[in-house]
């Protein structure tokens, strides 16, 4: 599969300021776009924080409640600004791989009572989608062989391991539930088995 890494900026941010990588994948009209936030030197022998933001445009962009991600984004680019280290890739898997459109539909029938999985299972995809494979290559393409995952989901920890990178350390990235999002919270625990404390 082959990362390409073919842009480098500085990205000041209100949390701090970061190196912004753009990579693609694959060519021409399959080629897929992944950003990267990274903070500090980046070596084999470190171990930096790495934070796998799966893309949710309601939460990252419009700050939605129903979810935790905008906040879990918000939370890793601080902990990475104050440790002075670290690696936040985003994954355009948007709704755990379906697609923003197919997310909306999922969203519609949420509104109607179902959870997310099976919402997920009603317009005919599986509960999670996604493919960290890329991700995993991104980090060796940073040169880093053992990370500290800001992670709740086993599925990322399992992923990295599998590709060869070690994860020396899973870290909890847990937001607080609010009233709108303690459901979909409570389905990530009891159904995809997210390792989650607070519902």
């Amino acid at each position: 599969m082959g990362v390409r890494r073919i842009a480098s900026s500085v990205l000041p941010t209100a949390h701090g300021e970061f190196d912004l990588l753009g990579y693609e994948v694959g060519t021409g009209a399959v080629s897929e776009s992944y950003v990267v936030l990274s903070k500090g030197a980046l070596t084999a022998a470190s171990a930096p924080l790495v934070r796998i933001q799966s893309q949710c445009l309601t939460g990252d962009v419009f700050g939605s409640t129903r979810c935790d991600c905008g906040e879990q984004l918000r939370v890793a680019m601080q902990r990475i600004q104050t440790e002075g280290q670290g690696v936040i890739i985003y994954h355009p898997e948007e709704g755990r791989g379906i697609g923003l459109l197919n997310k909306l539909r999922a969203y519609e029938l949420q509104d109607q009572g179902v959870d997310t999985v099976e919402a997920n299972h009603r317009l005919g995809f599986d509960a999670d989608e996604r493919d960290y494979s890329v991700c995993a290559e991104i980090v060796k393409d940073l040169g880093i062989s053992r990370v500290r995952l800001l992670s709740n989901n086993p599925g990322k920890l399992k992923a990295l391991e599998d590709a060869g990178v070690r994860v020396l350390e899973r870290i909890p990235i847990e937001i607080s539930p609010q009233g709108s999002s303690r459901n979909y919270l409570k389905t990530k625990k009891e159904k995809l088995g997210h390792w989650l404390n607070q519902v």
